[in-house]
């Protein structure tokens, strides 16, 4: 099975909703918090082709987006296939 990261913060509700569908899935996750490391924002910078916004989904070694571009992949049903 593919590892989910997730990169947020503390103060992102968008963030929440990400967790909360992941978990509701049965899906786990690693959060990687980018507000209290400077490590994991240069992390979160080069797998997502230096996007700035929070939540960045990662699964496996594929960068997926956000909230949009994770539950478009569920609604089609190509999460599970990602999943492995």
């Amino acid at each position: 099975m593919s590892v989910v990261k997730v990169y947020s913060t503390a103060t992102c509700p968008v963030c929440d909703n990400v967790k909360g569908l992941l978990k509701k899935w049965n899906i786990a996750f690693e959060e990687v918090r980018v507000d209290q490391s400077r490590e994991a924002l240069k992390e979160m910078l080069k797998v997502s082709n230096n996007a700035r916004t929070v939540p960045q989904i990662v699964i496996g070694q594929k960068w997926i987006g956000g909230f949009t571009e994770l539950t478009e992949l569920h609604m089609e049903g190509e999460l599970d296939s990602l999943m492995g």
